[in-house]
């Protein structure tokens, strides 16, 4: 009898942690990237290869780094807000193309509207990898020093924009 009340203790235990983790949001795993500077990148432009665009090229303004894939599914359901966030100009908007091929991701775009100021080529995944990136799509707000203030996880909502985003780009945009 003894020699199976330790296993069962371990199991008890592990199913306990898994019924924990399963009730977690994984859209609120929190970054350590938050209040840190955002990692630094110079990469190629999607549109341009020849040209390059690197993070310090953007201090001084507040902007959303929206990493994205043509290949990814999520992407396709937040892109249309993005259009219309684009649209209106009330935050520069760039992109990190993440993992994917530049003549599919140019096709995606010409296909479903480009929101992007500039969206900047990471094949190998590498800037996103320092990003912290889980998966695709994520959008990030950095500041006018190039520090990151938030990570969305997931597809951007209409709600997560209304609520989170549009209101920390207001503040951030009224900082020194």
């Amino acid at each position: 009898m003894k020699r199976y009340l330790l296993p069962l203790l371990v199991f008890v235990v592990m199913a306990g942690f898994l019924a924990i983790g399963l009730k977690l949001d994984p859209r609120e795993v929190p970054s350590p990237l938050i209040g840190k500077p955002a990692p630094a990148f110079d990469l190629p432009q999607l549109a341009a290869p020849e040209q390059r665009l690197a993070a310090k090229d953007l201090r001084g303004q507040v902007w959303l780094l929206n990493v994205w894939a043509s290949w990814c599914v999520a992407c396709r359901q937040e892109h249309p807000l993005l259009v219309d966030l684009a649209k209106t100009g009330q935050v520069k908007l760039y992109g990190l193309n993440y993992k994917d091929k530049r003549d599919d991701a140019l096709g995606w775009l010409a296909k479903y509207g480009n929101p992007y100021l500039q969206s900047v080529s990471d094949t190998e995944g590498l800037v996103g990898i320092d990003y912290g990136v889980y998966g695709v799509p994520e959008t990030f707000v950095i500041d006018k020093q190039g520090v990151i203030r938030f990570k969305q996880i997931g597809p951007v909502t209409p709600e997560a924009l209304r609520d989170k985003l549009l209101p920390l780009v207001a503040q951030l945009e009224q900082a020194p």
